[in-house]
């Protein structure tokens, strides 16, 4: 039986999880595998090394620190924006996702933590940094090249 390995296209299912158990992703739930090839950094690290070696229909259950994630939460992503500078049109909410500019001319996805009277704070970090990840990992199949 064929072990997968690096260069592989493999197809998995998996369910990803924060340790209280909540589920942030789940290709289950979504009823569509996902594909990838391991070796070409589409997803992270440790989730493409608990890959390698497994056989179609095993499965494997993996936990993911933040440093080898999404990294660690990172104060200084955390930005307070006074109320006068945010548009009128935008309906601000916790929890909203915006596309701001930066001043080096990239732009970022933040989300709104809080709203206060005179100012929004808003968080420009991964969602899921700071956090350590649960991996269920299914390997549906390996495409050898």
């Amino acid at each position: 039986m064929a072990h997968a390995k690096s260069g592989d296209s493999v197809i998995v299912h998996y369910t990803g999880s924060l340790e209280d158990g909540t589920i942030f992703s789940s290709t289950y739930e979504e009823d569509e595998p996902f594909e990838f090839t391991i070796g070409e950094e589409h997803v992270l690290p440790s989730f493409q090394n608990a890959v390698i070696g497994m056989n179609e229909g095993e499965t494997k259950t993996i936990s993911v620190p933040p440093e080898d994630g999404y990294g660690e939460h990172k104060t200084e992503f955390v930005l307070k924006m006074e109320r006068d500078q945010v548009p009128p049109e935008l309906e601000m909410e916790v929890g909203k996702k915006l596309q701001i500019g930066l001043n080096d001319g990239t732009t970022r996805i933040v989300t709104v933590v809080a709203i206060t009277e005179d100012s929004v704070i808003l968080d420009a970090n991964d969602p899921l940094a700071g956090k350590t990840l649960k991996f269920e990992i299914e390997l549906i199949e390996i495409i050898t090249k």
